[in-house]
């Protein structure tokens, strides 16, 4: 689905970022992986690699800081010589914040600025290099990571399903206005997915979690890679401006 194309993934020290690279890969696409780790985005990459899967760029950059994703947009396109596809998918959660389960005004005034710093200024910084360079060359798909935190309110998530529901408009937004330049923009609402982005969740209200879905599991990573890898090829070149949820069902419950 992706033969010879040059896709970028965002939060690709595992999960879904490193399921969404080693999927990518498996399709024909030459992926460059980014990340604030680097020493375990150097590990997808070599995932990669070591599956004969194409090549692999691994990159540091801090999304949040448009300096650095200048760099990296700058960097995958030096070092492929285009760029025709991006999966935006970093983001930091609450717990990451010490605002775990928190209600909305319990949570500080800088656990809610760091989440929204990363999740709505960087994932706006990656669209914006991204979208510059792909309405100036041609078009391309662009894929932000939502989450159904951004379809529905869910209580001790305040601060994350407002920067969720923020990356649905920018999506929206953008889908809107670079359709013209040829350039698809859609969002990825996966449900509890089996990652460690999640944790917080299980340890405090797994059962209930669980409940909630009607399949009754969790999502695995790469089952949100195939959505995204669908989005990003040329089989979904009429879709733009939609959320899809990967999520068991949750949202229909």
């Amino acid at each position: 689905m992706l033969s010879d194309k040059v896709i970028l993934i965002t939060g690709a020290a595992g999960g879904i970022g490193r399921a969404t690279a080693l999927a990518a890969a498996s399709e024909g696409a030459h992926v460059a992986v980014a990340d604030v780790n680097f020493e375990d985005v150097q590990e997808t990459a070599s995932l990669v690699m070591q599956a004969g899967r194409g090549t692999a760029l691994p990159l540091q950059a801090d999304i949040s800081l448009s300096t650095e994703v200048d760099r990296m947009v700058l960097a995958v396109i030096t070092h492929f010589g285009r760029l025709d596809g991006a999966f935006n998918n970093a983001a930091i959660a609450q717990w990451q914040c010490g605002a775990a389960s928190k209600k909305l005004g319990e949570i500080s005034e800088d656990a809610f600025a760091t989440i929204m710093r990363v999740n709505v200024t960087g994932t706006w910084l990656c669209m914006r290099a991204e979208l510059d360079y792909m309405s100036r060359h041609g078009g391309g798909a662009i894929v932000n990571t939502s989450s159904i935190s951004g379809l529905v309110g869910r209580s001790g998530s305040g601060a994350y399903s407002a920067s969720k529901h923020a990356i649905n408009g920018l999506t929206k937004t953008a889908a809107v206005e670079y359709a013209e330049c040829n350039v698809r923009v859609n969002a990825i609402c996966p449900g509890f997915i089996d990652t460690v982005f999640v944790k917080s969740s299980l340890a405090t209200r797994g059962d209930a979690l669980l409940a909630s879905v009607p399949m009754h599991r969790l999502g695995q990573p790469d089952e949100v890679a195939e959505m995204a890898v669908w989005l990003l090829s040329d089989r979904a070149r009429y879709v733009t401006g939609s959320l899809f949820g990967v999520d068991g069902g949750f949202m229909a419950g």
